[in-house]
């Protein structure tokens, strides 16, 4: 460590060359890993909240919402079963809604609408304003974001092609659908929205799109085989199958896989190069009694200290960006992503340090003294 520090107080402007490049990859490692995640929060936001294990689908849905069609009556069927501790019916649809006595600033915003049973666990908790009521139908809460709208409690919302109207009661935050901001109403008032045009309910009796369960080790594949015409999957399996996500998230981490895998070529070939300039100083060093493990560790220590100093200072920055990004952004910094991707870079940086440690153990102490003379 000792020779680490020297070297790196003598090669200042070299090593800060190399600090700056490591600072930017890590800077935009985790601008891309908190856009990545902003994205698929808003998403799912409102599946990976709810407080279920498991979803019910319609067999053939692929685990989505907008391809299922179950009927209300399997959720009492399901809460009898092994395992399964509760169980809440939910719809989900999208909407274009307006206020009802428009505004000069009012304007039309594209929405989910959710259909809920009042209570349940399915219902988030209330930031401000009053919860859902099964006997009240015409109120709704919404997500936060619509106040950014010009939306607020006591609006009453019109439904663009419908005669349907809504009424604000309460907020509730980091609820989105499918990337819109979410209304939570009742399930009788989302049938009405959904299945206003007559023969849409396909004849189901109290029709939903899936059915959420709570309840540890479920058995998925036994309540299939029960219960005819269904797919039980876990949540983690319901977030895959909406619409985008899967292919959001891929696209996310193939871009950070090519990053990581240049990160390490780049770092690999500068410190590779900085060895082949010092050949003649490690085999001096050598010749005097260095070992190869000594000269080794001299390098890991090296690159750790830069690498880990570059680190931080990219974390500091994507946290000061984030400050600066606008609002309608979805940027969101998972702290445990954060520790992840810097380990993962750390690591990244130590392992690309191992050809320069290679070419140490080649270099001929005798050949170098040869080169100084």
């Amino acid at each position: 460590m000792f020779l680490a520090l020297k070297e790196l107080k003598h090669g200042k402007f070299r090593f800060l060359m190399i600090g700056i490049i490591t600072v930017l990859i890590a800077w935009l490692v985790f601008i891309l890993s908190g856009l990545g995640n902003g994205l698929s929060t808003l998403s799912a936001a409102t599946f990976k909240n709810m407080k279920a294990d498991y979803v019910t689908f319609e067999e053939g849905s692929r685990a989505s919402m907008s391809r299922s069609l179950l009927t209300e009556s399997f959720v009492d069927e399901l809460e009898k079963q092994d395992n399964v501790s509760s169980a809440a019916p939910m719809g989900a649809t999208m909407a274009t809604v307006l206020k009802s006595t428009p505004s000069k600033d009012s304007e039309k915003v594209d929405i989910a609408i959710l259909g809920i049973t009042a209570g349940s666990f399915l219902e988030p908790s209330i930031i401000e304003g009053n919860a859902l009521n099964n006997d009240k139908p015409l109120e709704v809460i919404a997500n936060d974001t619509l106040k950014d709208k010009g939306f607020k409690i006591g609006d009453t919302l019109s439904i663009e092609g419908s005669l349907e109207k809504m009424k604000i009661i309460g907020f509730v935050e980091n609820e989105t659908y499918n990337h819109l901001p979410a209304i939570f109403t009742t399930l009788d008032k989302w049938r009405s929205i959904q299945f206003a045009a007559p023969g849409s309910d396909n004849g189901i009796k109290n029709p939903v799109n899936g059915i959420m369960l709570q309840g540890e080790d479920i058995d998925p594949q036994k309540l299939n085989n029960l219960f005819h015409n269904t797919e039980t999957v876990t949540k983690a399996a319901a977030i895959q199958g909406m619409p985008g996500y899967k292919e959001e998230n891929g696209t996310i981490m193939m871009m950070l896989a090519f990053l990581l895998a240049i990160s390490a070529f780049v770092l690999a070939v500068f410190f590779y190069v900085l060895t082949l300039q010092k050949s003649n100083q490690f085999g001096i060093l050598k010749a005097i009694g260095a070992s190869n493990a000594f000269l080794g560790k001299t390098i890991v220590s090296q690159v750790f200290l830069l690498s880990f100093i570059s680190i931080v200072v990219g974390i500091l920055l994507t946290y000061g960006t984030a400050l600066i990004l606008p609002d309608g952004m979805p940027f969101s910094l998972d702290i445990k992503l954060v520790i992840i991707y810097a380990i993962l870079l750390l690591v990244i940086s130590i392992l690309s340090s191992l050809i320069s440690i290679r070419k140490i153990t080649k270099i001929d102490p005798l050949q170098a003294i040869g080169r100084i003379e």
